[in-house]
């Protein structure tokens, strides 16, 4: 699981004394929009030299795009035990951001409860990016950027516009008992996305949605996928990989004691030919996996070429190495159980 130890973290918040930030001393209330509110709270708890605590109480609130950065001088939770409601207007938001963004932040945890609303289901009908290049973006629900020793648990991201979560730039992140729910109707939503990250950890956690449950970008290094339910959605996925030049290698992944429901992938790597990409991919090892109707459980793919964006004539560059499975029982819904393309 890497250097980061969870318990240790969460022991230190424990006996940490926090000074309470709120919001409601900040003026918000619920049925309301509660953006300013937030913002101030996050700025005064930033800058707190004691261990700081952002509460949202229990209610629904509005809340607007915030992007809440650091650094910040002490240990900084939100605590969030109520419904928070994205704006249902897609032009509300930059889609070139996340709805919620929490960035260069060292010992943070975001945790509570609550669950955060993207009203994706107002803008599905508009996301056609899987095969449009100039496809307006939609926003994410979630951005976690560049944080270090933090904790991420008891959250429910709900109905995002777009991926549910995007992980950049992360080092020792823990996602905890962390709920993803979104139709297999919603277009092309992901669930996590980790890219130039390392020691990420997603443990005890449920995720449903449209698109890949979670997929690893370039960069990744040293990610843990332990107890998570996928289904519905297209499985746990190591790219797609090799479309770019200028690409980092991808090195320790473990999915470990999962299950998949009703998906059209299990585990699947991916890389793009015809394509310029020529990093390593290693140390990708998969155990004690359950398939339940799952249509292609075991698949890796080096000629993943969507909507015939690219050319299969020349080969994938990708070198993949140093791959284990091992225990993978259960069921597949089409006559191939694993394919190595």
């Amino acid at each position: 699981m890497g250097r980061f130890d969870p318990k240790k973290l969460m022991a230190s918040y424990a006996k940490a004394q926090h000074v309470i930030f709120d919001i409601r001393k900040y003026g918000a209330s619920p049925n309301r929009d509660m953006t300013q509110a937030l913002k101030n709270a996050w700025k005064d708890a930033c800058a707190s030299t004691n261990a700081a605590k952002i509460l949202i109480p229990t209610g629904t609130y509005k809340l607007g795009q915030v992007d809440l950065r650091g650094p910040c001088k002490a240990l900084i939770e939100v605590q969030v035990d109520g419904i928070i409601l994205a704006p249902p207007n897609p032009d509300k938001l930059d889609g070139n951001a996340q709805w919620v963004k929490f960035g260069y932040i060292k010992f943070f945890t975001l945790f509570g409860g609550g669950t955060f609303d993207g009203h994706g289901q107002t803008t599905w009908k508009h996301n056609d990016c899987g095969r449009n290049k100039n496809c307006k973006k939609l926003s994410m629900n979630f951005g976690f950027g560049f944080l270090n020793n933090s904790i991420v648990r008891d959250i429910t991201s709900k109905d995002s516009k777009n991926f549910h979560v995007n992980v950049l730039g992360c080092n020792n992140v823990m996602f905890a008992n962390f709920s993803i729910n979104a139709p297999a109707t919603s277009p092309n939503i992901d669930g996590f996305h980790i890219g130039r990250s390392s020691e990420i950890n997603i443990i005890d956690s449920f995720i449903g949605t449209s698109d890949d449950c979670i997929s690893l970008g370039d960069g990744s290094r040293n990610i843990n996928v332990l107890r998570v339910t996928c289904g519905p959605g297209h499985g746990i996925n190591v790219g797609s990989l090799g479309k770019f030049t200028y690409e980092e290698p991808v090195e320790g992944f473990t999915v470990k004691n999962c299950t998949f429901r009703n998906t059209d992938n299990g585990v699947r790597i991916k890389t793009w030919p015809g394509a310029p990409g020529t990093i390593t991919v290693s140390d990708l090892h998969y155990e004690n996996i359950i398939m339940v109707n799952v249509s292609n459980p075991i698949l890796i793919e080096q000629d993943y070429c969507p909507y015939n964006q690219c050319s299969k004539e020349t080969p994938s560059k990708i070198k993949i190495s140093k791959v284990t499975f091992k225990n993978i029982k259960g069921t597949s819904a089409t006559p191939d159980g694993v394919k190595l393309i």
